[in-house]
C-alpha cells in the first residue's frame, strides 16, 4: 500500500475513534447528573446557552457541557462562592431552546479563582428546589475545621 493509503487509513481510524469518544461522552453526561442549560455572562439576550448536566459535590457545582470533547468538566462553580441573585422566566427566542415552564437563575460567583463571574442557569422548577436546597445547606464561610482536639 502506498504511503498516502496509510495516511488515509490513519485519518479514518482517528475520525472513528473521535466519534466513538463523543458518543460515549454524550451518553454518560445524559445518563448521570441533572440536565440544565448554562451560559456565562455577559451575553446577548439569546446567545451563549449550552446544554449539559450538573453534578452536585460537597465543594462545587460541576458542569459538563453536552458536546464538549474534553473528558472532564467544562466548569466548576465553588459552592461557598455561589450567590443566587434572581430568577426569571425564559424570554423571546430563549423559548426556542427552553420549555416555557423552565426557570432561569442568575448566579454570581465571587472570588478570583476559576469559575468566578456571572452565570445564568436554566432548569425545571423541581430542579430549582434541589439546587436551592444544595446551595442553602452549605456550611457558613466562617466555619473551619479545627484539628488536634
Amino acid at each position: 500500500m502506498p504511503w498516502w493509503g496509510w495516511l488515509v487509513l490513519a485519518l479514518v481510524v482517528g475520525a472513528v475513534l473521535l466519534l466513538a469518544g463523543l458518543i460515549y461522552r454524550v451518553r454518560e453526561v445524559r445518563r448521570a447528573g441533572t440536565p440544565v442549560i448554562l451560559r456565562a455572562l455577559p451575553a446577548e439576550s439569546d446567545r451563549g446557552w449550552r446544554h449539559g448536566s450538573v453534578h452536585y459535590t460537597e465543594f462545587a457545582l460541576v458542569y459538563y457541557r453536552l458536546t464538549a470533547l474534553l473528558p472532564g468538566p467544562t466548569a466548576a462553580l465553588p459552592r461557598r462562592h455561589v450567590e443566587l441573585h434572581g430568577r426569571r422566566a425564559p424570554e423571546g427566542t430563549e423559548l426556542e431552546i427552553m420549555d416555557p415552564d423552565m426557570v432561569v437563575l442568575e448566579l454570581h460567583v465571587t472570588g478570583t479563582g476559576p469559575g468566578s463571574g456571572d452565570y445564568e442557569i436554566a432548569m425545571s422548577p423541581i430542579l430549582v428546589t434541589a439546587f436551592s436546597s444544595w446551595l442553602e445547606s452549605r456550611p457558613p464561610r466562617r466555619s473551619r475545621r479545627r484539628g488536634g482536639r
